[in-house]
C-alpha cells in the first residue's frame, strides 16, 4: 500500500560504499514531499525518496564542516533523487563553489506565497522526521540493501528449522559441488604431505571418472601449485592459476598462503587442520572454504592455509587460548609475570562483565551470541586481551553447533550505546575472524536499538563489510520487529522478552581441568585419533582417485567422520580447558547440549552440590 511518509532507507541514506557514484547533474533543493513504497520492491521500481533538505541538516552532527549552502538534492541521470550528494563532499572546494554560484547565479523568481509554502512544508518535514522511530529511519531490510546476495548464496539460506541439511553440505552435494570438495581434499592431502602422487595422473584418474557426467566440460588443470620440477627436489610453489585479486584478497591470504608453505611444515598444517575440525565433519570444514570462494578450488586453498597459519602462529587458538581457557588466566591473573597478570586480567574482566555470552536460540534453531555494547570502553582492555576474547567466544559458539545447524546468530545490544563505546579496532577484528578464518559461520546479525547516532559508524562498518556478510546484519527496534528472529519466548528480559534469564558469571572451580594432567590417558587417547585420521586419509585419498566402489567408499568416509566426532568428546576433557559454558550445563558430557539448562544441571556439571533457594532470594 502506498502512502505519504518521509521514511529514509539507509541505502538510499549513504549510498553504495562499493559501487561508483552515478553521473550526477546538480540542480537547487527541491522541497517536495515524497511518497515511500512497499520497501520489497524490487528491479526498476520507483525508489523511496525524502526531502533532501532535512535529510542532509540531520548529517551536520557527522560533518560540521559542511556549509548549509552546500546541502543539495542531487539527480542523477536516471532522474532520481539523491539526498546525500557525496560528489560535492569529495569532490574540490573551489569547483564545488563555482558550480554552486553558476547554479544560482539566475534564480527565477517566486511569488511570496509560493516561498512561505516552501518554508511551511520544510519545517513540517522536519518536524514529522524529527519525531519518526529510529527503526523507521534506520531500517535497513535485507531486500533495501545496496548489498545483493547473488542467487547461490540466498540458495545457501536455507532455514535450518526444517531439520533438513542445507545445500552444499555432506550429503546434499549436488556432482559438481562433489567434483570441486574432491580437488580441494586432493590439494590439501598434498600440502599436508599425505600424498605426493604426480598431479597429472591424479587428473587422469579424475578424467575416467567424471567422462560420463562431465565429458562437454573442459578440465581445467589444477594443483600446479605442488608440481614438483623434475630437477629440482624442491617444491615449486608458484602463485595460484585463478589467485585471488587485490580486491578478492583483502587480508593478504595469499603471502599468507606462501608463508606457511614457506615456514610451517606439512606435519604442523595437518595437525592444525585436525585439532579445528574437533567434532565436525571433516568435509564440512573444506565446505565452508569452498562456499566461502565460490567454489573455486585454488582460492579455498589459499584461504584454509592462511586460516591454518592464523590458528598456529598468530593467535595460538588450540595451544594457548582453548588450552589454557579461564582457569588459566585466574592462574596468570594471581602469578607474579606482569605481562601475563595484565593480559589475564583484563580476559577475565570482560568475562565477568558479560561483554558477549551464549544464550538460547533464535527461530532457525541457530545459537545465539548476545553482545552488549554499552559494556566496552575503549581503552579500558588492552588490544590483545580483546582479540583473545573474541577467539574464545567464536571457539567456544564452535563448540555447540550440531548439524543441520551451522551458524550462528548475532545480536548486538545497543542500548544506551554512546560513542563512547565505539572502538573500530576490536570490530575490525572480529570482521577478519568471520570473513578470513571462521567463514561460512554466520546466519544472521541483528542489530537491535542502534541509536541515530549509529548511522554513520554503520556507513564505515558496512563498507569494510564483504557484500555477503554485509547483507546478513538486520536492525530491530522493538520486540515486534526481534520477534521475526527470536521467538518472544527466546528473548530474554534484558531486552524486553519474556525469557526470564539473565547472566552471572560462574567462576572456575578448582581442579575441573585436572583431566588435562593425566598426559598418559591423553597420549593414548590422540593415539587412537591419529589412527582414526589415518584410515580417513586413506579412504578420501581412494574416493579422490575414484578407486573401488564409489558407495561403499562414501560410507566408510561417512561412518569414519561419525567416529572422528564420537572420539574428539572423548578427548575433549584432556585438551580443552572448561569454560563457562561447561559449568553451566550448556555444554554437557560426550557433547550433548541443553541450551535452558537448569539450575540443578549447571550444578551437576560444575561438580558442585544445586544451589539452594531461600525466601530472600524469591523477593
Amino acid at each position: 500500500m502506498i502512502k505519504p511518509t518521509l521514511r529514509v532507507s539507509v541505502n538510499q541514506y549513504f549510498g553504495s560504499p562499493r559501487r561508483d557514484p552515478p553521473k550526477i547533474t546538480w540542480s537547487v533543493l527541491s522541497i517536495r514531499s515524497s511518497r515511500a513504497l512497499d520497501p520489497g520492491l524490487h528491479g526498476n521500481s520507483p525508489t523511496p525518496r525524502s526531502s533532501g533538505y532535512s535529510v542532509l541538516h540531520s548529517l551536520r552532527p557527522l560533518a560540521p564542516g559542511i556549509h548549509h549552502s552546500r546541502l543539495y538534492s542531487a539527480k542523477n541521470s536516471s532522474g532520481v533523487y539523491n539526498p546525500l550528494c557525496q560528489p560535492s563532499f569529495k569532490g574540490s572546494r573551489r569547483s564545488s563553489i563555482k558550480h554552486h554560484r553558476g547554479s544560482l547565479a539566475s534564480p527565477p523568481l517566486q511569488s511570496s506565497f509560493t516561498s512561505w509554502s516552501a518554508v511551511v512544508v520544510l519545517i513540517g518535514g522536519i518536524a514529522v522526521y524529527s519525531v519518526l522511530p529510529v527503526a523507521e529511519r534506520f531500517s535497513v531490510r535485507s531486500q533495501q540493501q545496496t548489498h545483493r546476495q547473488t542467487e547461490a548464496d540466498i540458495d545457501q539460506e536455507t532455514d535450518s528449522m526444517t531439520g533438513e541439511s542445507l545445500p552444499g553440505r555432506p550429503g546434499t552435494l549436488t556432482t559438481e559441488q562433489e567434483e570441486k570438495l574432491r580437488e580441494l581434499w586432493l590439494a590439501s592431502l598434498q600440502v599436508f604431505g599425505v600424498m605426493e602422487k604426480d598431479a597429472e595422473d591424479v587428473k587422469e584418474t579424475k578424467g575416467a571418472r567424471s567422462d560420463t557426467s562431465d565429458s562437454k566440460k573442459p578440465k581445467k588443470k589444477r594443483m600446479a601449485l605442488f608440481r614438483k620440477n623434475k630437477d629440482d627436489k624442491t617444491e615449486s610453489v608458484p602463485s595460484p592459476k585463478h589467485g585471488a585479486n587485490a580486491e578478492d584478497d583483502k587480508y593478504g591470504q595469499t603471502k599468507e598462503f606462501h608463508e606457511a608453505l614457506a615456514n610451517m611444515s606439512p606435519e604442523s598444517l595437518r595437525a592444525t587442520f585436525w585439532s579445528m575440525v574437533k567434532h565436525d565433519h571433516p568435509d564440512a570444514l573444506l565446505l565452508r572454504f569452498l562456499r566461502a570462494r565460490k567454489w573455486d578450488v585454488d582460492k579455498a586453498l589459499v584461504m584454509m592455509v592462511s586460516t591454518m597459519r592464523w590458528r598456529s602462529t598468530e593467535v595460538h587458538v588450540d595451544d594457548d587460548i582453548m588450552k589454557n581457557g579461564e582457569l588459566g588466566a585466574l592462574e596468570d591473573s594471581n602469578g607474579s609475570d606482569p605481562t601475563k597478570k595484565k593480559l589475564a586480567h583484563d580476559f577475565l574482566a570482560q568475562m565477568r562483565l558479560g561483554k558477549s555470552f551464549l544464550h538460547g536460540l533464535d527461530n532457525s534453531n541457530r545459537p545465539m551470541c548476545f553482545v552488549r555494547v554499552r559494556l566496552h570502553k575503549q581503552g579500558e582492555q588492552s588490544e590483545e586481551s580483546l582479540e583473545r576474547y573474541t577467539v574464545f567466544i567464536i571457539e567456544s559458539a564452535r563448540m555447540i553447533l550440531s548439524p543441520p545447524v551451522d551458524t550462528a546468530c548475532v545480536v548486538f545490544d545497543m542500548t544506551g550505546f554512546s560513542l563512547a563505546n565505539m572502538d573500530y579496532a576490536p570490530v575490525k577484528f572480529m570482521i577478519k575472524c568471520f570473513e578470513a578464518n571462521y567463514p561460512e559461520s554466520l546466519g544472521v546479525v541483528l542489530v537491535h536499538k542502534a541509536p541515530w547516532i549509529f548511522q554513520g559508524i554503520w556507513k564505515i562498518i558496512r563498507g569494510w563489510l564483504d557484500p555477503v556478510v554485509a547483507s546478513k546484519v538486520q536492525f530491530t527496534n522493538s520486540n515486534e520487529e526481534m520477534e521475526q528472529f527470536v521467538p518472544r519466548s527466546q528473548i530474554i528480559k534484558e531486552l524486553g522478552g519474556d525469557e526470564d534469564w539473565e547472566y552471572h558469571y560462574t567462576e572456575p572451580v578448582p581442579g575441573e581441568n585436572d583431566k588435562m594432567k593425566d598426559l598418559e590417558t591423553r597420549d593414548s587417547l590422540l593415539k587412537e585419533r591419529e589412527a582414526l585420521v589415518n584410515q580417513y586419509e586413506k579412504a578420501t585419498i581412494e574416493w579422490v582417485q575414484g578407486e573401488g566402489d564409489g558407495a561403499v567408499i562414501k560410507d566408510t568416509r561417512h561412518k569414519l567422520a561419525t567416529s572422528l566426532k564420537e572420539d574428539y568428546w572423548r578427548l575433549d576433557p584432556y585438551v580443552r580447558a572448561r569454560s563457562i559454558y561447561d559449568r553451566v550445563g550448556l555444554i554437557q558430557q560426550g557433547g550433548k547440549l541443553q541450551f535452558y539448562p537448569s539450575k540443578v544441571e549447571a550444578a551437576l556439571a560444575n561438580g558442585t552440590k544445586p544451589v539452594e533457594t531461600s525466601a530472600d532470594d524469591l523477593d
